[in-house]
């Protein structure tokens, strides 16, 4: 028995509507806009949510001094399919030179770093 479900996944950011697109454009779903807090409802998985952070300050990765604190891993069909795709909705690659690994790491546009791992 559990003591509570995950409701959401939020991440702090300058914009929350900018980023919410961004990963709207990776996962699909539906964007509903709350102002300075927005969903991001995922079909099959939880919500990933957005929240207005004036003054905020991106991880660095790898940095102990700065650290990533958390990540997402996005399982994907085609690494380099996908990697296209994330670039082109602005995603900055940060560990995607090993290209026999199974996971590249990027930073989202607000910083934060989230992995595409193949399935």
């Amino acid at each position: 028995m559990s003591v509570a479900k995950v409701g959401a996944v939020v991440l702090d950011c300058p914009d929350p509507h900018a980023l919410a697109g961004f990963y709207a454009g990776i996962v699909g779903g539906t964007v509903e806009d709350e102002g300075d807090w927005v969903d991001l409802k995922v079909p099959g998985g939880p919500t990933l949510a957005f929240q207005a952070a004036p003054g905020h300050v991106p991880p660095r990765w790898p940095a102990a001094d700065r650290s990533q604190q958390f990540h997402l891993d996005l399982t994907v069909e085609d690494l380099d399919a996908a990697e296209k795709e994330v670039l082109a909705l602005g995603a900055k690659p940060l560990d995607t030179e090993d290209r026999s690994r199974t996971f590249r790491v990027y930073a989202d546009p607000a910083g934060h770093p989230f992995c595409l791992c193949a399935c």
